[in-house]
């Protein structure tokens, strides 16, 4: 075990190194196609989580830049208002709105929900962005450990709350879940709240990574017939407030070598745009491309077996009885 683990972190590394840093950006830009980015989406709702600042901020900001109407949804309403302002003015596009509610609790997101769905719009796209690498063990008001809280239950509620809002914008629909490449470092586990060994907080966020990518593939299967794509998808390591605040070390060491937020959220944006029918269902992306969700002898491909019975504790976890 402890070998197999020495042996994920050393490739994730060095995997890592030479594709998800600025450099690796670059390179893959040279395959890129301008005209996949040249596609105006007036009409279209989109919804993006955790959308003040990095690739949130970059996301919302490139949707309405192509005349989408966005919904910002934020915990913090000064901050969330700022961002609101700044898009608003930096797009000339008046239909951007905010939302505020708290992505760590259940009962919050269920009330924006609630409130969101009373207008009965479609919504075409929905970036589960929203995410949180806290280093200690903290406990939401709801009883769940406060990364799992945000990462996992609240992407996982706020994408089964727009399941029909998301069928009204069908064949068009799609959900697109940001993950990590640190989901590389992990198997997926049912221990979803770390109660069974000492908490690591980045390990933990690695944990969640890989939840949401094996999600993705669960969603896709299950609501095949719904007209709705979900894809997940790797920014790359991108110079964000987040990972600063989060990875000071990390953020530090590779100040010189880290993307912009703008080329980590480039994927979001690209696969926002595309045709459904250039798109594949369940599967991860990374720069533009379908990206391996396993590294090579990490011994985590199996892992995602368990998906079922996770689906089934996040069901109860978050209050969906049917």
């Amino acid at each position: 075990m402890f070998l197999q683990k020495a042996w994920r972190a050393a490739a994730f590394g060095v995997y890592g190194f030479n594709n998800f840093t600025k450099s690796g950006f670059l390179d893959h830009a040279k395959k890129f196609k301008e005209e996949d980015m040249n596609v105006t989406i007036e009409g279209k709702n989109c919804i993006v989580t955790g959308a003040n600042s990095g690739i949130g901020y970059v996301t919302a900001e490139g949707l309405a830049q192509r005349g989408a109407t966005v919904y910002l949804v934020c915990r913090s309403k000064e901050r969330g208002e700022a961002a609101l302002s700044k898009i608003q003015s930096t797009t000339n596009n008046p239909n951007v709105f905010l939302e505020i509610c708290d992505l760590s609790s259940i009962s919050d997101i269920k009330s924006f929900a609630s409130r969101f769905s009373l207008e009965n719009k479609p919504v075409h796209v929905l970036v589960n962005n929203a995410g949180l690498l806290e280093q200690n063990r903290v406990t939401t008001s709801e009883g769940l450990e406060l990364n799992f809280a945000v990462n996992v239950a609240g992407t996982y509620t706020v994408t089964e709350l727009m399941l029909p809002l998301l069928e009204k914008a069908a064949p068009d629909a799609r959900v697109i879940t940001v993950s990590s490449g640190g989901m590389y470092t992990s198997p997926l586990t049912e221990d979803l709240q770390f109660s069974k060994s000492k908490f690591d907080g980045t390990l933990q966020y690695a944990r969640n990574k890989r939840v949401q990518v094996a999600l993705t593939e669960k969603w896709a299967e299950t609501y095949k017939d719904k007209g709705i794509g979900f894809y997940s998808m790797h920014p790359g390591w991108a110079e964000t407030p987040g990972v600063s605040k989060s990875l000071p070390s990390f953020s530090k060491s590779l100040s010189s070598k880290l993307r912009t937020d703008k080329e980590g959220a480039d994927t979001v944006i690209w696969l926002a745009l595309q045709p459904k029918e250039k798109l594949v269902s369940g599967v991860f992306y990374f720069d533009r491309a379908e990206a391996t969700k396993h590294l090579p002898y990490a011994g985590t491909a199996n892992s995602h077996s368990v998906i079922g019975s996770i689906v089934e504790n996040l069901r109860s976890l978050c209050g969906f009885t049917s």
